[in-house]
């Protein structure tokens, strides 16, 4: 499929600012990554990519399971806490099995190829293109809601103009890595600048006195009848606004002294992260009371016009900012192979900390390329503009569709379902490793208490997750089955038929010849590096030697 396709001989020359993250090997003539990343960049790492959208649509969706802002503060706390538990096991698995692709390669090395093509099958189709259309609806909210002070936006409207600002950032992100970037530089100020100001004024509400649903008596105070189900999507809904998490494990290469900057770099962000959403959670209930906050789609511009006055305008344009600015790092980041990444120039090392996105999930298309489990244009660039045009527009049409699905917390319940059940799935194959390579090379152990601990909270979240909402959840499983038979036609069958090869052949050069784009020197190279060492490799950990699935790895 791939001899028919065309590759880009030296990206380094014609974008020499790619080769500032790089060194000479002094092997003769390789290249490796240097390490540059300290320990304040890790965090600015994890603090850059967690903090969104999810701030800004979340607390109404984790108050209105709850029942009661007390429940509500404990669940914003608890799931922060088990950010860190599950960000410490992938910094374990992210130094034992350093391979692009994240959590894809690690379940596709420890469970085998179907078990990692699931993973790539549902990160594709459900994660990525469900997180994208929940934070261009918070755009559209955002703008929308002050021109409509007394009832919600028109649904018709909110996804029009949703589709619309995905499209322009598709385009942009097409045209120019430069001015994707400087659109992401840009608009990283609205969400600083929003909640700065939340955080400020819930303060000065406090200094007021301005704190009865704070108080024990109050904020326990249930408006509905707990229950375990409801409590369940809370957490689902909070974990929305902790995505990101994961991050900084694809850069252990790149961290000095990982072993020991990694676990601190967690252990600093996450609560510095956590502290951010409990105060800002704070501050909204300072202003409003349950049943208020409640009752607006867009809790920031309802706040701004409780304390703000005149200036109310500034949050609903803050937070405009901010997601508009999150729907084009989200675009950014499904999207990217690992040609644009190099293609950045001077000045990535900075965009990297703020957003890494682009040099992360970069090579999630790039290893499902090279493994055989996605097809190889999606992994290609534009020859002059270093831009993954076919991946951009695969995740632009993807994302209309999730639009026109389902409002924006049933979005966030489905997306966080399946985020979970892979979250799960990953760790648990740390244990797995654990009992099959005892002996294998770690250079951060974590105690076994931190995946147990996780993958009961797992449990317990999705069994009333799936409870509490059998069709949303159900159809996320109802997708990623629908990979199985995909994985077995399309990789696990090996003899297809030659006249059914060509015709991918073809279909891959005429793709390349309409988008005008080839697959990138330096990926090709890293492809080939990567194969040579899977010869090696023909089972995964934990698969029946009688398996014939080329895909998979393992002792």
């Amino acid at each position: 499929m791939e001899k028919g396709t065309r590759h880009r001989n030296n990206t380094e020359k014609n974008h020499p600012g790619g080769s500032e993250s790089q060194e000479a090997d002094s092997g003769g003539g390789g290249v490796a990554l240097k390490k540059e990343i300290g320990l304040v960049s890790g965090c600015a790492i994890i603090v850059g990519n967690i903090i969104g959208s999810g701030i800004f649509v979340s607390p109404k969706g984790v108050l209105e399971n709850a029942g009661s802002v007390g429940l509500a503060l404990i669940i914003w706390i608890v799931t922060g806490l088990i950010t860190v538990v599950g960000a410490l096991c992938y910094a374990e698995l992210g130094v034992t099995i350093p391979k692009s692709g994240g959590d894809y390669s690690y379940v596709k090395d420890i469970f085998g190829g179907l078990a990692g093509f699931l993973r790539l099958w549902i990160a594709v189709l459900v994660i990525y293109p469900t997180n994208q259309a929940v934070i261009a609806l918070t755009f559209s909210n955002y703008v929308l809601q002050p021109l409509f002070p007394t009832c919600f936006p028109p649904e018709s409207g909110l996804r029009l103009l949703a589709a619309l600002c995905l499209l322009l950032l598709t385009w942009i992100n097409c045209s120019s890595v430069r001015w994707a970037t400087r659109v992401q530089d840009v608009f990283t100020a609205g969400k600083l600048l929003a909640l700065g100001l939340i955080i400020i004024m819930g303060v000065v509400q406090i200094c007021k006195g301005q704190y009865f649903w704070l108080e024990p008596k109050n904020a326990f105070d249930n408006f509905q009848e707990p229950n375990i189900g409801l409590i369940a999507l809370a957490f689902l809904q909070g974990s929305f606004a902790y995505g990101g998490w994961n991050f900084l494990n694809y850069v252990t290469e790149e961290l000095v002294d990982p072993h020991k900057n990694l676990p601190r770099a967690i252990f600093i962000s996450i609560p510095l992260v956590t502290f951010v959403y409990v105060f800002a959670n704070v501050a909204y209930v300072t202003a409003m009371s349950p049943q208020e906050l409640l009752a607006s789609n867009a809790v920031a511009v309802t706040f701004g016009e409780k304390l703000l006055g005149v200036m109310a305008w500034i949050m609903p344009i803050s937070v405009a900012l901010s997601t508009f600015g999150g729907v084009n790092g989200s675009l950014f980041t499904s999207s990217r192979a690992v040609g644009p990444v190099n293609c950045l120039g001077p000045g990535c090392m900075w965009r990297r900390e703020m957003n890494m996105g682009p040099w992360l999930c970069a090579w999630l298309f790039f290893a499902g390329a090279r493994e055989g489990h996605l097809p190889s244009v999606l992994a290609m660039i534009h020859v002059k503009r270093c831009t993954p045009i076919p991946a951009l527009l695969f995740t632009c049409i993807s994302t209309l569709l999730m639009l026109v699905t389902g409002d924006i917390y049933t979005l966030i319940n489905y997306v966080g379902f399946i985020n979970y059940l892979f979250y799960g799935v990953t760790v648990a194959g740390q244990i797995v490793l654990r009992w099959k390579k005892p002996d294998i090379n770690r250079p951060i152990k974590v105690n076994l208490l931190f995946p147990i601990i996780y993958l009961l909270f797992w449990a317990f979240l999705l069994v009333f997750s799936l409870w509490s909402e059998p069709v949303v959840c159900g159809i996320g499983l109802a997708i990623m089955v629908t990979g199985v038979p995909v994985y077995f036609l399309g990789i696990y069958w090996q003899h297809k038929p030659r006249c059914f090869n060509k015709f991918i052949e073809l279909l891959t050069l005429v793709s390349q010849k309409i988008c005008v784009v080839v697959y990138p020197k330096g990926a090709e190279d890293l492809k080939m590096e990567d194969r040579n060492q899977d010869m090696e490799q023909q089972q995964p950990i934990c698969q029946p030697p009688a398996s014939k699935d080329k895909d998979a790895v393992g002792p």
